[in-house]
């Protein structure tokens, strides 16, 4: 009588691992479909630079990778500068003024996200420029 009631304790503690098992991969199914998701969606953002003294602007337009968009560059540009432009991913929006100003003081940068701003910086704060958290990382 006791080997059956072992054998039955078991068989189900090896049912219950298989249950367990396999939950636990439904839902790393489930996160990496999000993942995927995030990866490919698409979005656009647009940037914009106001102030004197740029030389030129470095923006991430949806070339590259995710851990290394690839910028593009736009040379003496005329301020007020804006530009939309549309990422995939986890890509990072990213705008930097490069100014002949060394302090910046009059430059602001922005990236507007479903006309909602998601990053701004202006003063001394605009050398490091405005790279924000992809919306689809949210």
């Amino acid at each position: 009588m006791k080997r059956s009631i072992r054998t039955a304790v078991c068989a189900l503690a090896a049912a219950g691992l298989a249950l367990t098992l396999g939950a636990c991969s439904e839902a790393e199914k489930k996160a990496v479909d999000a993942v995927d998701k995030a990866v490919n969606e698409k979005y656009e953002v647009t940037y914009e630079v106001s102030g004197k003294g740029v030389d030129e602007i470095e923006f991430a337009a949806g070339a590259g990778s995710a851990a290394n968009p690839k910028l593009e560059k736009a040379a003496k540009p005329e301020l007020p500068w804006k530009k939309t432009v549309t990422l995939r991913g986890i890509m990072p929006p990213t705008v930097v003024p490069i100014s002949t100003d060394p302090t910046g003081s009059d430059l602001t940068c922005k990236v507007i996200y479903k006309g909602k701003v998601i990053k701004e910086a202006s003063g001394e704060n605009v050398v490091a420029g405005c790279i924000a958290v992809s919306p689809m990382g949210k």
